[in-house]
């Protein structure tokens, strides 16, 4: 059973948002690429986590601090009396290992996600030990990608492969303990302690100026979107969206953006960029919002 589910952090979706309305560097462009991709990663190690029927929970993207060290989490399984917890990788082409250390074929040095792997167990083990839980911890690195190579592979490290991965889960459908109220507990305390947003963001300066205006697909973020009188239809990829949820979709983006801005009728009309009367962003805001007067001034929280 899914306790916490994977979701897009307010980083990745800042960054998306940014990209989309050509607010990014070129160096901002391959942070987020990075981000993307190990977000994929995930996603698809999430699609096999769900074939495992066992009596488990899976606890993913936790963001946990023990003492003054934050440590985040990929993936966390509790089983009966036991802890599994997954470093998952994204990592594409040929790699190997030398020394303690991992390496592109170029040579050149990547982070090694064994030492990421040991701290964060460690963190972990802490973290459970001040709240009175002894349980075992079995943390494995995962290499997701089929186009992953590890030359020099080491044997005696807790690596799981590509080829690998679903043998290995389906160990688990073989158990038939049920998890206790121990567990269950212990779930709640951990989603509990998680911290929303993380004190290493590396978002880039912008300005509202400087961003695309326009309200775009959900779907495939183009901006070629084809106005009826309720509905926004994507010209790209043909999917349909009321124009209620995509103006809703846009201020909601605007928040994240620009948590210090006064949402108004103006600054969101000013923001969806697009052919829209002004009553029927009124309107909308009126409706999922709370009016807040403010002498000649109304806003909206």
């Amino acid at each position: 059973m899914i306790s916490k589910a994977r979701q897009k952090s307010d980083e990745y979706l800042m960054f998306e948002s940014l990209h989309v309305r050509n607010g990014l560097s070129e160096k901002d462009k391959q942070y987020f690429s990075g981000l993307k991709k190990g977000y994929e990663g995930e996603l698809l190690f999430d699609s096999w986590m769900e074939e495992v029927t066992a009596d488990c929970l899976v606890i993913n993207d936790l963001l946990l601090k023990q003492r003054n060290n934050i440590f985040q989490i990929d993936s966390l399984m509790l089983l009966a009396e036991k802890i599994f917890l997954f470093e998952v990788k994204n990592f594409e082409g040929d790699h190997y290992y030398d020394a303690g250390k991992l390496y592109l074929k170029s040579k050149e040095e990547r982070n090694n996600p064994m030492l990421q792997l040991e701290k964060n167990e460690s963190l972990l083990r802490q973290l459970l030990h001040s709240w009175s839980y002894k349980l075992p911890i079995f943390a494995y690195v995962v290499f997701v990608n089929p186009a992953f190579t590890l030359y020099q592979a080491p044997l005696d490290k807790p690596i799981i492969y590509p080829t690998q991965i679903t043998g290995y889960l389906k160990q688990f459908n073989q158990l038939t303990s049920p998890i206790t109220t121990n567990e269950n507990r212990l779930a709640t305390l951990l989603t509990s302690a998680h911290i929303e947003k993380s004190p290493y963001s590396q978002l880039p300066d912008f300005g509202f100026n400087q961003l695309k205006k326009g309200m775009y697909c959900a779907d495939c973020h183009s901006f070629a979107l084809d106005l009826s009188k309720y509905k926004c239809l994507c010209r790209k990829c043909g999917k349909s969206e009321s124009i209620q949820t995509s103006i809703m979709r846009s201020v909601r983006e605007f928040q994240l953006l620009f948590p210090n801005e006064k949402i108004t009728t103006n600054k969101i009309h000013e923001w969806c960029g697009v052919p829209i009367d002004k009553r029927r962003i009124y309107r909308v805001l009126d409706t999922n919002l709370i009016k807040k007067p403010h002498g000649n001034l109304t806003y909206y929280e």
